[in-house]
């Protein structure tokens, strides 16, 4: 039997092939507290972000933002806000759990 590696995984696309060659042992994608800090930068560049990895295998994070871009925002809106910046690292496997605290600097 042939050993996967991630030169297979233009055999299989998007999120797909970094759960399968992650569930193989071969590979496993991700994420840096300052990359994810930076996606989220891109649309709200005053955030102040706080990660934590829960699990220690850093794709199920505890994520923290405080940002005056949420004023006026309901909470389902700022989570909304928050997983469109985070879209990549989602689809692509680098994040598979995220538990959010999102606040404007006058409520944290």
């Amino acid at each position: 039997m042939r050993k996967t590696t991630t030169e297979d995984a233009h055999c299989v696309s998007g999120p797909i092939s970094a759960r399968v060659l992650k569930k193989l042992g071969e590979w496993r994608p991700v994420i840096t507290p300052d990359v994810l800090t930076d996606y989220i930068r891109k649309s709200l560049p005053d955030a102040v972000v706080t990660v934590t990895d829960r699990t220690g295998t850093m794709d199920h994070l505890k994520v923290v933002v405080v940002s005056d871009g949420f004023l006026g925002k309901n909470l389902l809106d700022r989570h909304r806000m928050i997983y469109q910046s985070l879209d990549v690292p989602m689809k692509d496997g680098r994040i598979h759990a995220l538990e959010l605290t999102v606040r404007t600097r006058d409520e944290a």
